[in-house]
């Protein structure tokens, strides 16, 4: 049997844009994704801490060292700038490996600079 289980987030993180005439997406900073263990076009859920918004996309990698956290196309009508949000990934894990399963964590200061990288509490 298998199980969707959280891979990992980025916790609080800043809405930079939001840019209704993009094709579409979540635009992250490739030093996010790669603390995140996310991929360019990997689906992900995101959830808008300021209105409550929750909804899937996929990621497309922005300027290295940006700080880029941008809602395009549609997601744009999702958040504005400003905005916190929580972008998560998740993955199908086997019994075997959920017995060492961590979901990784990153945290986020204002400007989407790391803090810490890290792994949920698992009891």
């Amino acid at each position: 049997m298998f199980r969707l289980m959280l891979r990992s987030k980025i916790h609080r993180a800043t809405v930079m844009d939001a840019n209704l005439e993009y094709e579409g997406s979540l635009t992250v900073d490739p030093l996010l994704l790669e603390a995140a263990d996310m991929l360019p076009y990997e689906q992900v859920r995101v959830s808008n801490l300021n209105n409550g918004e929750r909804f899937e996309t996929y990621i497309i990698p922005g300027k290295r060292g940006s700080g880029d956290m941008c809602l395009n196309g549609p997601t744009a009508r999702k958040g504005a700038k400003g905005d916190k949000i929580i972008v998560f990934c998740y993955e199908y894990y086997n019994e075997q490996e959920l017995k060492t399963f961590k979901p990784n964590i990153v945290l986020v200061d204002d400007r989407n600079k790391i803090v810490t990288i890290g792994h949920a509490i698992k009891e």
